[in-house]
C-alpha cells in the first residue's frame, strides 16, 4: 500500500482521513501563508494547498502527499484564524445573519503527478446576539479555526444551514480527496 503523508497538524483533517479508513504520517508543512492580493480567494487557497504538498516533496518520492488550506470568505474578504478574543468577536459579528463561503484548496502529489483543486461550500449563520457570540468565544473553540468557528463542535449552534461539502467546511473536502486517492491507488506502479 502506498504511504500517505498529510502536510497538516490539523486534528480535524487527521480525523477525516482516519474516518475514511486511511493510515498516514503527519508531517506539517512550514510555508509562508501570505495571501497574494492579485489573486482571488479561491486561487490563493488552491496555491497554498499545493505549496504545502510540494514542500520537500522530492524527499518523499513514491508517497502520496496531501496539502490543504481552508479559508472563510465573506464578500471577497478572507477571514483566517483569530489572533485574539476581540478579533474572534469581530469575525463572528461580521458573519452573523449572513451567508459566507468556506474554501479549501488541496494539493496532492504522487511521484510526478500533481492534483490541485478547490472546493467551495456555503454556510448561513443565524442572527447572533453579542451575548451568544461572547458565550461561544469563551468556550475557546474559536481559536485555531478559520472564521473563528468549528461547525463540527459547539459552533454548529451558530449556523442556520449549509450547502455543499460538510467535510470541506470542517477542513478537508473528502469527496474530492477520495476520488483522487482512488485514481492513484488504481495506477500501476
Amino acid at each position: 500500500m502506498k504511504q500517505i503523508i498529510l502536510r497538516s497538524a490539523s486534528p480535524r483533517r487527521k480525523e477525516l482521513l482516519e474516518q475514511a479508513g486511511y493510515s498516514f504520517t503527519i508531517l506539517p508543512a512550514d510555508i509562508d501563508e501570505t495571501i497574494d492580493l492579485n489573486c482571488s480567494p479561491l486561487q490563493n487557497v488552491k496555491r497554498l494547498g499545493l505549496r504545502k504538498a510540494l514542500e520537500n516533496h522530492k524527499d518523499y518520492y513514491g508517497s502520496i502527499i496531501i496539502g490543504c488550506d481552508t479559508i472563510v470568505v465573506l464578500n471577497g474578504k478572507i477571514y483566517g484564524k483569530p489572533s485574539s478574543e476581540e478579533d474572534a468577536y469581530q469575525m463572528l459579528k461580521s458573519l452573523s445573519g449572513r451567508m459566507h463561503e468556506v474554501m479549501s484548496g488541496v494539493g496532492i502529489i504522487y511521484k510526478d503527478r500533481q492534483y490541485n483543486f478547490g472546493v467551495i461550500s456555503k454556510v448561513f449563520f443565524k442572527n447572533l446576539t453579542d451575548e451568544e457570540i461572547w458565550n461561544y468565544i469563551h468556550t475557546k473553540e474559536c481559536f485555531g479555526k478559520a472564521g473563528s468557528y468549528a461547525i463540527q463542535g459547539t459552533g454548529r449552534g451558530l449556523i442556520d444551514k449549509y450547502e455543499g461539502s460538510l467535510s470541506n467546511i470542517i477542513g478537508l473536502p473528502m469527496e474530492r480527496v477520495l476520488e483522487v486517492l482512488k485514481e492513484i491507488y488504481e495506477m500501476e506502479d
